[in-house]
């Protein structure tokens, strides 16, 4: 049902939604703040699949909370465990000026499916499901069991131009492995059935002996991709149509600050706002807040994205300046550094048992540091996350943490951290290089502001982290945060240029 004991980190319930698309309504909104404020911690937590958790929630409230979730028109049945999990989708879908498709409709429809066919519940292992649209913001569908990724297809190939659909499988990148093109071309009509079909062989066969080597990747290590697309194939009414890549358009590009601030839709005389929360927490009060402005100055419409912020839609241009202020005195920011508009932490062991360390708490400390020592004019992701599950994805952040425990000699123990440089994803699909293991989370931040003043110093005009990572050595980057380099840069505000020639 989506509820989950969290003993011993919090001893109550965290309730996991299930959110199409990361897509609700402003009454919706309001009911989740309710049930946290009467039921659980009094706040949400956005999560890296554009979903809400509510937690704290304790123990003589269960069938209460369930039953205010459904009377809101929504469930979080098979929000965990081994099942399909919340299906991601473009979080500017039907708004997006750069988009093939409205993947809203799609998203909806596997929902549905999923919801009505009992036999789809209980797989092998956890399964993620992404589409993305082709939108300017990005939706990491190659980091998923299956990614769907629109594509268009121009006049002179074998096949009617348009748009089309390349399904990806395979991808954990936690496991060190991107989604893999299926070779096939998919109509928007075609996609809840090959979906189904993929989830249908995996069922039947993936692995239910060794967790660790249960998710589909390794289905498809162990059979190969041939063999699994025609198993699929069974399940549907017609034959696969492979089409080469070439075929297709490339993709439009993707805006690393496009779910952040005030943008321009496909509607004109509309933008929408991109609004952040610290650490992805929001109070019951704050998402009330926002819901109410959705409503005053917007559809009613808010969309989370996997980036782990919230998105208010249909904004008259006439009303933004108000808009921006109503979401200001609510403690929210529209307006953040490069650091924190791209700050992703998973949920750590502040409520989550298998953490090794208080991710959103470090996460804060991070930003408050380095947006007090320096500036960066580049987006940048950066990425905690608490185990080796990588709920945060910490392999495709430029910066990725993955949280450990760190001995300092004698019987102290701390929290800490190995760091990761140069991962990305879509266009820049990399996985982050380890640079440096065990290190103590209260010397992360220095060891970062030392690594971003090298950036800084030593970038090529117009750089970006991810390609100024990607054309230094492991250990030329591990030289970056040595001792030495702390040295060096002691920390304050000194100025360093922020270009080389």
């Amino acid at each position: 049902h989506g509820l989950f004991y969290v003993a011993p980190n919090q001893y109550a319930f965290m309730l996991r939604l299930r959110l199409p698309g990361g897509i609700l309504s402003a009454h919706q909104a309001k009911g989740l703040a309710d049930i946290a404020e009467r039921f659980g911690g009094g706040y949400v937590d956005i999560t890296t699949r554009a979903n809400l958790q509510i937690r704290e929630i304790g123990a003589a409230y269960p069938l209460d909370v369930l039953t205010a979730v459904d009377e809101l028109g929504l469930t979080s049945r098979g929000a965990g465990a081994d099942n399909i999990r919340n299906l991601t989708g473009s979080p500017l879908a039907g708004i997006d000026p750069q988009e093939l498709i409205d993947t809203r409709p799609l998203t909806r429809a596997l929902y549905h499916h999923i919801l009505n066919h009992r036999e789809l519940y209980g797989l092998p292992r956890k399964f993620n499901i992404a589409f993305d649209g082709g939108g300017r913001i990005g939706v990491l569908e190659d980091t998923n069991d299956i990614g769907f990724a629109a594509i268009r297809v121009g006049a002179g190939k074998p096949v009617p131009q348009g748009v089309y659909f390349r399904m990806l499988l395979g991808g954990l990148t936690g496991h060190g492995s991107f989604a893999q093109d299926s070779g096939v071309l998919l109509e928007p009509g075609e996609v809840v059935a090959a979906a189904v079909a993929i989830v249908r062989v995996f069922i039947g066969h993936g692995d239910r002996t060794d967790r660790k080597k249960a998710r589909l990747k390794y289905l498809i290590e162990r059979w190969g991709l041939d063999r699994l697309m025609k198993h699929a194939e069974q399940f549907l009414p017609k034959p696969w149509r492979f089409a080469p890549a070439e075929w297709c358009d490339r993709r439009g590009p993707i805006d690393r600050r496009a779910h952040i601030g005030v943008h321009p839709q496909a509607q004109p005389g509309l933008s929408y706002i991109g609004i952040v929360a610290r650490a992805s927490r929001l109070t019951a009060a704050q998402l009330r807040g926002i819901a109410d402005i959705a409503e005053r100055h917007g559809s009613g419409t808010l969309r989370l994205t996997v980036w782990q912020n919230l998105i208010l839609s249909d904004v008259p241009d006439a009303e933004i300046a108000d808009t921006v202020a109503a979401i200001a005195a609510l403690g929210l920011a529209t307006d953040v550094s490069a650091v924190r508009g791209g700050l992703v932490a998973c949920t750590g062991n502040a409520g989550c048992k298998f953490a090794l360390a208080d991710t959103k708490r470090d996460a804060l400390a991070l930003a408050d540091h380095l947006d007090s020592c320096l500036t960066l004019d580049e987006p940048i992701n950066i990425h905690l996350t608490g185990c080796p599950n990588s709920c945060a994805q910490h392999y495709v952040g430029d910066i990725g943490l993955l949280a450990t425990k760190v001995d300092r000699g004698g019987d102290e123990e701390v929290e800490g951290y190995h760091l990761v440089v140069g991962g990305g994803a879509g266009h820049q699909a990399t996985l982050g290089r380890e640079i440096a293991r065990d290190i103590p989370a209260d010397e992360l931040p220095q060891r970062l502001e030392t690594l971003l003043r090298s950036y800084l110093a030593a970038r090529h005009p117009d750089e970006s982290f991810h390609a100024f990572a990607n054309r230094h050595s492991v250990d030329e980057l591990a030289a970056m945060i040595s001792e030495e380099s702390l040295a060096a840069h002691p920390g304050g505000e000194e100025a360093i240029p922020e270009q080389a020639a």
